[in-house]
C-alpha cells in the first residue's frame, strides 16, 4: 500500500483490506489507553517517526487551525510526515489527554470496525480537541486510520459565557447603552470587525466574535433581519432537520418543528440578534472598501437609508452574503425580448397565486426547481419542469436518517459534539462511506426511483456514486431531497420535458434544439447562483477582486476552498454555508481573526 496514494481513491479500512480481525471480548479502553500513551509520548518528544509508527500507511490527519492555521487534510504517511516535520515543533503540542468516557468500538458495517475516542491538547496559543479512530492490523496491534485536531480556544480570548458573563446591574442604563453600541458611538464602540450580510452566517459569526470580546458591526441591506427569508417563496421550508440547524448560544426550543418554515426562520433570526445584543445596521449598504497597504486595515464606507453615510476603519472585513453571493445565474437565450410572458429567477419567485390560470415552465430540476414546481401544482397551476441534466434524488424519509441520523437526531449528541465527529471524517473518506449509505438509501427509495425512471426523469447517484455529499461540496447543487415533488412527476401532475436542450424563446414560450415548442405564460429559471466572488469584487474593486481565490468547491486535499479560509487577500473572509456549517465554522473565523488582531501570523510562524 503506497504511502503517497491518491486521496481521490482513498478506500475504507475494511477488515479484508487490513488483513485483520477483531478478537472477542476486546478491552477497547485498554487498547485506546495504550495507543494514546505511546502517541502522546512521541508527540511531546517530537518523535515524528514514532508517531508514524502509530498510524496505518494510508491514514488521514485532518487539522483545522490547531497545527496549521488552515483547513488541511494530509493523506498517507509521506504527507503526514512532512506535515509533522513542518508544524509539530513550532505549535508546541502538549498536555494531551484521552477522554476515556468517549472510547467506544463502532461497526458501521459488518466489515468495518474502529475504536473512536476524543482527546484534548494544548498548543503555544490555545487549546484544542481531537478525535481518533483506531483500526486492527494483522499483528493484532491497533493503529490510527484517522486523526482530527481542532482549535477550540485562544489564550487571552476567553468566551464570555457562564461565570464570565456580564455581572454589572444596569439600572435604567441598558437602553441607552444598547443604543450607543448599535450606533457605534464613542471611541470604545468603533467596530474592529465588519460583517457584510445579516443572514444566519453573518449573525452566527457576529455572536462568536461578540462573546470573544471583539466589537463587531453587521451591515444588512434589507429593512429587517430575516427579510431575505421572508422574501423567498412562501412554500420554502428547510430540508435540514432542527437537530442539524441549531445556532450558537441559543438552540431552538424543544417545541420547534423538525423542518423549519422560512418565515419562522426569519423571525428567529431577528429574535436571535436581539437576544444576543448583536449590533446590526439594517437598510444599509457597504459601497466601498479599501485596504491600507501598510497596516492591512480596511476603510469601509456605508450608506444608511435615511441616516446618511458612515466610514469605519476595521481590522477585518467579512462577507456573509450566501452561497453564490445572491447573484442569479440566468441563462441568456435568444428571443427573450420577444417573449410575451414573464421571465423570473427562482430567487425572485414568491408565491404561486401570482401564476394562477397560467402555464408555467420551471427550468431546473434540483432543490429550488422541485420546490417551485410543487408549490405551483399545489395551487392548481399548469406546470412543466424542464430538466437540463440528471439529478440525484433521495427522500427526506429515508435519506436524512441515513446521512445524518447517527449524529443529528432527537436525543442525540449535542451539536458541538456532533459537529466535531462530523468534521473528523475527511471529505475524501466520506466518499466511499457515502457510496454505501447511498446504496442503502436507494434501496429504500426504490419505488420512487423506479417510478421516476419510468417517466423518463434522468437520475444519477452523485459523483462516483456518493450521493449528495460531493455534489454539495463541489458545487452546492445537483440534488433534491424529496418531500413530495417526485410523486407528482411520476403521476404526471408536474409535467416533464428533458429530451432536448433549450434553444430560444418564442413569443409564446420556449423552443428546444429538437425544434419542439412548449407554450408558456411564465418561465421560472431555477438555475442556481453565480460566482460567490462577484459581490466581493463589487465592493473591493476589480484590481483587488482579481486576487481572490475561488470560493467553494474542493481543493486537492478535499477541503472546501475559500469559505472560512484565506482568500488571497489579508483580513478578508467569506462566511457561508447552511446553519450547521455556519455554527461550526463561525468559531474558526472568530478564533483566527481574534488571533490576528493581537498577533502577526506571519511573525508567529
Amino acid at each position: 500500500m503506497s504511502s503517497t496514494a491518491d486521496i481521490n481513491f482513498a478506500a475504507l479500512p475494511t477488515l479484508e483490506r487490513l488483513g485483520a480481525s477483531v478478537p472477542p471480548n476486546l478491552d477497547v479502553v485498554s487498547v485506546a489507553q495504550k495507543w494514546f500513551q505511546t502517541f502522546a509520548n512521541f508527540v511531546q518528544t517530537g518523535n515524528v517517526n514514532g508517531i508514524l509508527g502509530q498510524l496505518v500507511a494510508d491514514a488521514f490527519w485532518r487539522d483545522i487551525l490547531a497545527l496549521t492555521w488552515d483547513f488541511r487534510t494530509f493523506y498517507g504517511s509521506d504527507r503526514i510526515q512532512q506535515f509533522l516535520l513542518d508544524r509539530l515543533a513550532s505549535t508546541k503540542l502538549s498536555t494531551l489527554q484521552l477522554d476515556e468516557t468517549t472510547v467506544a468500538v463502532q461497526q458501521p458495517y459488518p466489515d468495518i470496525v474502529w475504536i473512536q475516542a476524543f482527546f484534548t491538547f494544548s498548543t503555544a496559543v490555545g487549546t484544542g480537541s481531537g478525535i481518533l479512530r483506531l483500526v486492527p492490523t494483522p499483528s493484532g496491534e491497533w493503529k490510527a486510520h484517522t486523526i482530527f485536531t481542532n482549535l477550540e480556544s485562544l489564550r487571552g480570548f476567553p468566551e464570555l459565557t457562564g461565570p464570565l458573563r456580564e455581572q454589572e446591574s444596569k439600572h435604567g442604563t441598558w437602553p441607552e447603552q444598547r443604543r450607543q453600541e448599535r450606533e457605534c458611538e464613542g471611541p470604545d464602540q468603533k467596530p474592529i470587525v465588519l460583517i457584510v450580510g445579516g443572514g444566519q452566517s453573518g449573525l452566527e459569526l457576529a455572536a462568536r466574535l461578540k462573546y470573544l470580546g471583539i466589537k463587531t458591526l453587521v451591515v444588512e441591506r434589507e429593512a429587517r433581519i430575516g427579510d431575505l427569508w421572508r422574501k423567498r417563496y412562501e412554500a420554502l421550508c428547510l430540508h435540514d432537520t432542527v437537530w442539524y440547524d441549531h445556532m450558537p448560544y441559543i438552540p431552538f426550543p424543544p417545541t420547534w418543528p423538525v423542518f423549519s418554515p422560512a418565515p419562522k426562520i426569519a423571525d428567529w433570526l431577528e429574535s436571535y440578534a436581539h437576544s444576543l445584543e448583536l449590533d446590526v445596521w439594517t437598510s444599509s449598504t457597504v459601497t466601498r472598501a479599501s485596504q491600507d497597504p501598510e497596516t492591512k486595515k480596511w476603510t469601509v464606507e456605508i450608506e444608511r437609508t435615511n441616516s446618511g453615510s458612515r466610514t469605519f476603519v476595521v481590522n477585518h472585513l467579512v462577507f456573509a452574503v450566501g452561497i453564490g453571493g445572491g447573484t442569479h445565474n440566468m441563462p441568456q437565450l435568444p428571443g427573450a425580448e420577444e417573449f410575451k410572458g414573464v421571465i423570473v429567477h427562482a430567487g425572485n419567485y414568491t408565491k404561486a397565486k401570482d401564476y394562477e390560470g397560467k402555464k408555467v415552465i420551471v427550468v431546473g430540476a434540483c432543490t429550488s426547481g422541485h420546490d417551485v414546481a410543487k408549490d405551483l401544482h399545489d395551487h392548481g397551476v399548469d406546470v412543466t419542469m424542464f430538466q437540463r441534466s440528471s439529478t440525484y434524488i433521495m427522500s427526506v424519509k429515508h435519506g436524512i436518517p441515513g446521512v445524518f441520523g447517527s449524529l443529528y437526531y432527537e436525543g442525540g449528541p449535542s451539536p458541538d459534539v456532533a459537529d466535531r465527529i462530523n468534521a473528523s471524517f475527511p471529505n475524501y473518506i466520506q466518499k466511499p462511506l457515502h457510496q454505501r449509505i447511498v446504496a442503502d438509501i436507494a434501496d429504500k427509495d426504490r419505488e420512487t426511483l423506479d417510478g421516476l425512471r419510468r417517466v423518463g426523469f434522468r437520475l444519477n447517484m452523485g459523483i462516483d456514486g456518493s450521493g449528495f455529499i460531493l455534489l454539495a461540496w463541489s458545487k452546492a447543487s445537483g440534488y433534491y431531497f424529496d418531500v413530495g415533488a417526485s410523486q407528482l412527476i411520476i403521476d404526471g401532475k408536474i409535467k416533464l420535458k428533458n429530451d432536448s436542450q433549450l434553444a430560444r424563446f418564442t413569443q409564446d414560450g420556449l423552443e428546444f434544439t429538437d425544434r419542439s415548442i412548449l407554450d408558456a405564460d411564465a418561465v421560472i429559471f431555477a438555475t442556481g447562483y453565480g460566482d460567490a466572488r462577484d459581490p466581493l469584487r463589487s465592493i473591493l474593486g476589480p484590481e483587488v477582486g482579481a486576487r481572490l481565490k475561488p470560493i467553494w468547491g474542493l481543493d486537492h486535499e478535499g477541503e472546501i476552498q475559500g469559505a472560512w479560509r484565506d482568500l488571497g487577500i489579508p483580513r478578508v473572509w467569506c462566511m457561508m454555508g447552511n446553519f450547521a456549517l455556519c455554527r461550526f465554522h463561525s468559531k474558526h473565523i472568530a478564533l483566527r481573526s481574534s488571533f490576528q488582531i493581537s498577533h502577526s501570523l506571519v511573525a508567529f510562524f
